[in-house]
């Protein structure tokens, strides 16, 4: 990977965590069908040279989420590793880890966009799609604009993907979350082409 100032691609990979995809109380099983994409488009940008940053959901015993959430992604425990899959991809990229629903709050990530002054282009993959993309897609939309900055903000359908449950329907929350995210500015695409 370039030097963070001469970066001018940058592909988030968001919470593929074994939480959220194998193991404990906020993981689907189903989320996993993406995997494919993600390790397609990682190797993709491995190969250009640009910067790939991985986030994984990480929480202490006393969590404020923990309010809102059921307890998961506990630092220490296996569900708040990375999935197998795309463990190989740990040590070429830059790792965030959270302890909120955005990224954009994680320990050292804004410092580090903000050292990235060739960047250009970010594409956000992973999940939850109505949760933790959309709440780093908006916030970094809203805060390139802040800073007057002409960046391209890129979601592709075929790359994220959110749970399912009785009170919480998959493909009605995939279509808010992209429909929110078109409103602000980011280019919504259904998979980015080699």
């Amino acid at each position: 990977m370039k030097n963070l100032e001469d970066i001018e691609k940058l592909l988030i990979n968001v919470d593929m965590v074994k939480g959220f995809t194998e193991i404990g109380a906020m993981a689907d099983t189903y989320i996993k069908h993406i995997i494919p994409e993600h390790i397609r488009l990682m190797e993709k940008i491995q190969k250009e040279n640009e910067g790939i940053a991985i986030i994984k959901d990480t929480h202490k015993e006393n969590c404020r989420e923990f309010s809102k959430f059921p307890i998961h992604c506990m630092e220490n425990t296996e569900e708040a590793e990375l999935v197998e899959e795309l463990k190989l991809f740990e040590t070429y990229s830059l790792v965030y880890t959270k302890n909120s629903t955005s990224t954009m709050y994680a320990p050292n990530f804004i410092e580090d966009i903000e050292k990235m002054k060739n960047l250009k282009k970010v594409i956000i993959i992973g999940c939850c799609t109505d949760i933790c993309i959309l709440n780093l897609a908006i916030p970094m939309q809203n805060y390139f604009d802040q800073k007057d900055l002409n960046m391209e903000i890129v979601v592709p359908k075929n790359a994220v993907e959110t749970y399912n449950s009785p009170m919480h329907l998959r493909e009605e929350y995939n279509e808010i979350a992209f429909k929110l995210m078109k409103q602000a500015g980011i280019s919504i695409i259904e998979k980015i082409e080699i």
